[in-house]
């Protein structure tokens, strides 16, 4: 089969959206499939065009079997609800042609990853003209992710928005998505149930099963031996609210045992090391994004996971690295309310996380408190990973029902 995956985000990008289009598309070629991307450069979380690539050049490349065709797109040094904007139109513009040159390549499947759901027009009209099937995979609901930050929350661009991605939304053949509360949230947007697949992140589970403590790694992002350790790790942006980490590293000062581990890149980080140094939070370290190689070593080494998020996006978007974590066998704590995906996942799996409260810092110091009595392992999210988690499956399972 020919297929043809369309996004934004792609290898080597090791954290989110890219990390799982890559594994994908390098999936499918070794089925046997002949498989071409459309994307841009990696820039994801830095928001800087990684080295060796260029933002206004097109490129071609070859990714382990896979044909990877790379548009140029503006990166904004300093994202904002406009530069978003323009960022995510820069790349839909760019990559027009590109997609739509694939009608000599006849694909037999496209796949549009969204975000951005800019593309959706040019993904549809490629598989009108190629008699292709047509998928939309949400990975965030941008519109919704958007409003619930309260950007551009004026109604009538809001009910202008939301009436566009509702009728984008009905004209593919297939529409997936990676929870059950974000399946719940497209069939509110007019998508029937028999179009509607469930396809969530994976986690490489047999990477993550067994793995020891690495006492040296910690030592090597900072952590002095015998400290107790509270993991965030990913993207340092904007919808998770982090500042709320550091409410609880100031309430935790008088411990020292205890340190606040934020390890990776993103558009927030200066602001939050700003707010370290003038509050004098001497239990907040922070360390750049760590290789994939030592991301099993990396999560099997804390005691705690910080998976935190806003209220109103909790359901918008899901955190891929909670996949990570429970195939670990870690404790994470969660915020979220309990009608939201997350909150679900941790009511039909009693144990599998501790759930608190949203922008609330004194649930989130009980809910440490909770996680730091608990044994080292955490069973409960062994089982699920591999159960439901499990890479082989997920990918199989997926291409079976497209």
């Amino acid at each position: 089969m020919k297929i043809l995956l369309y996004g934004i985000n792609y290898s080597p990008e090791l954290t989110g959206i890219g990390k799982y289009s890559g594994e994908q598309a390098r999936w499918l070629a070794r089925q046997g499939h002949a498989v071409r991307v459309v994307t841009a450069p990696p820039y994801y979380p830095h928001w800087q065009v990684g080295e060796g690539y260029s933002a206004w050049r097109y490129r071609t490349e070859q990714d382990d079997g896979v044909t990877v065709i790379r548009c140029p797109l503006y990166v904004p040094r300093q994202p904002s609800a406009l530069t978003r904007v323009l960022h995510l139109s820069s790349f839909a513009a760019s990559s027009l042609l590109a997609v739509l040159g694939q009608v000599r390549w006849k694909p037999d499947l496209v796949i549009l990853v969204v975000p951005t759901l800019f593309c959706a027009p040019q993904a549809l009209l490629l598989a009108r003209l190629c008699g292709a099937r047509s998928v939309l995979h949400i990975q965030d609901y941008e519109v919704d992710a958007m409003f619930g930050l309260g950007i551009g929350a004026g109604s009538r661009l809001r009910r202008l928005a939301l009436g566009l991605e509702r009728w984008l939304l009905r004209r593919f053949d297939r529409v997936s998505t990676i929870s059950s509360g974000m399946l719940d949230k497209a069939r509110d947007k007019g998508v029937h149930s028999k179009r509607l697949l469930f396809f969530p992140n994976w986690s490489e589970t047999a990477r993550f099963r067994q793995v020891p403590r690495n006492l040296a790694l910690l030592q090597r992002l900072g952590v002095a031996p015998g400290t107790r350790v509270l993991l965030y790790a990913g993207n340092i942006g904007e919808k998770q609210g982090l500042e709320l980490i550091l409410d609880a590293a100031k309430a935790h000062l008088h411990r020292p045992e205890l340190v606040f581990l934020i390890v990776g890149q993103g558009t927030g980080k200066a602001r939050l090391l700003e707010r370290v140094n003038r509050d004098g939070l001497r239990n907040v370290l922070f360390a750049p994004l760590q290789a994939y190689e030592d991301l099993p070593a990396l999560l099997a080494s804390v005691d705690g996971h910080l998976v935190i998020q806003k209220r109103g996006v909790a359901d918008s978007v899901l955190p891929s690295k909670l996949t990570n974590i429970l195939a670990v066998g870690g404790h994470a704590i969660i915020t979220a309310d309990p009608d939201t995906t997350l909150g679900r996942l941790c009511s039909e799996h009693p144990g599998i996380a501790v759930l608190v409260e949203p922008e609330s810092v004194a649930a989130l110091n009980a809910g440490i408190e909770r996680v730091l009595a608990l044994p080292a392992r955490n069973e409960v999210a062994l089982n699920y990973a591999r159960e439901f988690l499990d890479k082989e499956r997920i990918l199989q399972r997926f291409m079976a029902q497209v």
